[in-house]
């Protein structure tokens, strides 16, 4: 590096000028770079769990990062660079996620994905050394406090409000009923499972809990005992296998009971499964990204591309989810280019100063810059539906609850 800034002054800075962000040379800007960006490239990472339990999601949010890239890369790329993913597989274990952290960090402008539990805990004390912009593959709210970490859309506690909110307005529950929450312990359930709580306080309603671990597979007892204490909706924040199992139970005990469920449990794959017709029947599905058949102009450009690159392909929700991130990404790099700052710390001064970003209905406008607050506090309301595209149909479009409003206010 030292012969190159030694022998090459002129060449470098020429480089520089000339790798703006516009189309015309007097629209092109200085820029200064650092790790994953180079005079023609912009590198992100990708740390997720390709051959895991949790590929099918994985591998179909890459679709949808492919599909945006492809997009930003045919019209020129962002300062005149090409912009590539570097992605590393964990099989969601830790030391394969950190081994394969610390190999690709210094490769990379940021981290376009981060998924897994356990893997972010581990990894974010470095992010933070690092400063390296992370999307994580989760809306927990514990994640809210690091500045590094680009939540895109509504923490899980926010759409479970939203979720009780819509079976609220249609007579589903009422004040006094008591309403079950299964969820599965960690930063994820115990996230959403703070909405029901904060609902079952302001409706006067009773919430009954059911903790499970993240391995539990067999729900009969939860169910079982939610049924006897009489629960007239059931939220379930669990994994799809799980959402499967508490449907399995409900339907095998004739118990025709409503579950809404946190987007994070249900995958299209629960339509090919034994209990799909309960599914069906019984499950909504609450979300801060459309799903695929939405009719937002977002969704709906999704769903084109996806149809055109991937014609055999079957479609999902994470679609939507993996182009949105990277939408959201890379309008932050975007805006890093035109303040002339492509090093890291330039990436997350464009972050902080991101207000107002409209993804067209893909989530809600989305606000970054205060730390600790949501990007967005409105969700979709869904039913699944084996007729539609992705297995989901829109019930209720972008709304927030005024609990939601409430609560947002009491964490001032």
């Amino acid at each position: 590096m030292p012969f190159r800034r030694r022998v090459l002054p002129t060449a470098l800075a020429l480089a520089v000028l000339v790798a703006g962000c516009g189309a015309k040379e007097d629209q092109k800007v200085q820029v200064k770079t650092g790790p994953g960006v180079t005079d023609d490239k912009i590198s992100l990472g990708v740390l997720t769990d390709l051959t895991g339990p949790f590929k099918a999601s994985a591998l179909t949010r890459m679709k949808g990062y492919e599909l945006y890239l492809k997009q930003i890369n045919d019209s020129g790329g962002i300062c005149g660079r090409k912009v590539e993913i570097k992605q590393k597989d964990h099989a969601y274990d830790v030391q394969k996620a950190l081994d394969a952290y610390f190999e690709l960090e210094p490769q990379v402008l940021g981290l376009l994905e981060l998924a897994g539990t356990p893997m972010t805990t581990a990894i974010e004390p470095d992010i933070m050394q690092t400063r390296t912009l992370t999307a994580p593959a989760s809306w927990s709210a514990s994640l809210l406090g690091n500045p590094h970490m680009m939540i895109v859309g509504t923490t899980y506690d926010l759409d479970v409000i939203n979720g009780l909110d819509h079976y609220k307005r249609r007579g589903v529950i009422k004040e006094g009923d008591t309403v079950g929450h299964v969820y599965v312990q960690g930063s994820y359930g115990d996230n959403a499972v703070e909405g029901s709580r904060f609902v079952g306080q302001q409706w006067n309603m009773k919430i009954a809990e059911q903790p499970i671990g993240e391995t539990t597979a067999d729900l009969a007892q939860q169910i079982g005992a939610l049924k006897a204490q009489g629960a007239k909706a059931i939220v379930l924040s669990t994994a799809p296998a799980q959402t499967a199992a508490a449907v399995g139970v409900a339907a095998a005990l004739k118990w025709d009971v409503p579950f809404m469920v946190n987007v994070v449990g249900y995958d299209p794959a629960l339509l090919d499964s034994p209990v799909a017709a309960a599914v069906e029947k019984q499950v909504s599905v609450v979300t801060s990204v459309a799903p695929f058949a939405g009719t937002q102009p977002g969704p709906r450009e999704v769903a084109a591309a996806f149809n055109k690159n991937y014609p055999n392909d079957k479609p999902a929700l994470y679609v939507d989810h993996g182009y949105t991130v990277a939408k959201v990404f890379l309008s932050v790099v975007e805006k890093a280019c035109k303040n002339g700052d492509l090093t890291r710390d330039g990436v997350l001064k464009a972050f902080h100063d991101t207000n107002g970003l409209d993804t067209q209905g893909l989530t809600g406008a989305l606000h970054y810059s205060l730390v600790g607050r949501p990007s967005s506090t409105q969700s979709y309301i869904t039913k699944v539906d084996r007729s539609a595209p992705g297995g989901l149909t829109t019930v209720e479009e972008l709304f927030e609850s005024e609990l939601v409003k409430a609560k947002g206010t009491r964490a001032k």
